[in-house]
């Protein structure tokens, strides 16, 4: 490895409450890496003239929406999880300065999951129908989920998700937001909606080992967070999801692949998830609710 100073940053807009910075620097501390990781304000449109400017610098870029699939045809290689979905969060750079796209949301909804619980849900709900409701189905099949129920504002915009779950495989019902008090309990949900947006919702969970991962992490926790945990079921964050992404992006950067976990990953998970203020694994995950 180099000792020269290598460029990272994550792009979006707008960026400056972005918690990434936090989460790559501690990793990179830890992992004694000459990387320096910074917030770059990107809007929509720009990403091609910000991308065709890089230098070998560069070793890598972190995305957020809608930047994620605007990236996609400025890629030299696209992974197979990244094509399927059609969102790539991650951009790696090489020496030769080609440009490898890669999804880590998948992973970051998984690995926050099993790292708690023992959860294989049979079927999973979905509230929401961007980008990252396609990583919450992709990673609840992963989970197990073999059947899915989706809910959204408005139903029409699930095109995506049913051409999802078709090539996966499972079964799909679309339904309205509204629809979901008429469900009853529910043992296995994601949502995607923008925090505060689902404050109005009332689920119940099965039991007291069903899941609620609520990706919103400001303001937390959500009402909807507060009321799964009040009726016993277990809550994620997207804080939680933050962490495992950035950690798989770490993975990336480093040289690395997306599976494939770096030298002492458990320290360095426990020092990323300290520096956001997560409670250490093991602990309940309800207690996070409260962090």
């Amino acid at each position: 490895m180099t000792d020269a100073r290598r460029r990272l940053a994550v792009l979006g807009s707008p960026i400056e409450h972005s918690l990434s910075p936090v989460l790559h620097r501690t990793a990179y501390e830890h992992l004694g890496l000459p990387y320096d990781y910074d917030r770059v304000e990107v809007a929509s449109g720009g990403l091609a003239d910000f991308v065709g400017g890089l230098d070998a610098s560069w070793r890598g870029l972190s995305l957020t929406m809608p930047l994620k699939r605007e990236v996609l045809p400025l890629l030299d290689t696209v992974s197979p999880l990244a094509r399927r979905l059609g969102v790539a969060n991650t951009v790696v750079l090489d020496d030769d300065g080609r440009r490898h796209g890669h999804n880590t949301d998948v992973d970051g909804i998984v690995r926050s999951v099993e790292g708690f619980h023992d959860a294989r849900p049979a079927a999973a709900t979905i509230l929401g129908g961007g980008a990252t409701a396609l990583s919450a189905m992709a990673a609840a099949w992963d989970l197990g989920a073999r059947s899915f129920s989706i809910h959204l504002r408005n139903p029409m915009r699930a095109g995506e998700l049913t051409s999802l779950a078709a090539e996966l495989g499972a079964d799909v019902m679309v339904a309205p937001l509204t629809e979901l008090p008429s469900l009853g309990p529910l043992d296995f949900v994601i949502s995607t909606l923008p925090g505060g947006a689902a404050d109005d919702l009332h689920l119940r969970p099965t039991s007291g080992s069903s899941v609620l991962f609520d990706v919103a992490y400001e303001p937390w926790p959500t009402r909807l967070a507060s009321r799964w945990s009040a009726d016993g079921g277990i809550v994620f964050n997207g804080l939680d999801m933050l962490v495992e992404q950035a950690l798989g992006r770490v993975r990336l950067f480093s040289g690395g692949a997306r599976a494939e976990p770096v030298t002492d990953e458990g320290v360095l998970r426990e020092a990323m998830r300290a520096s956001v203020g997560l409670p250490i694994r093991g602990r309940s995950t309800t207690d996070s609710v409260a962090g």
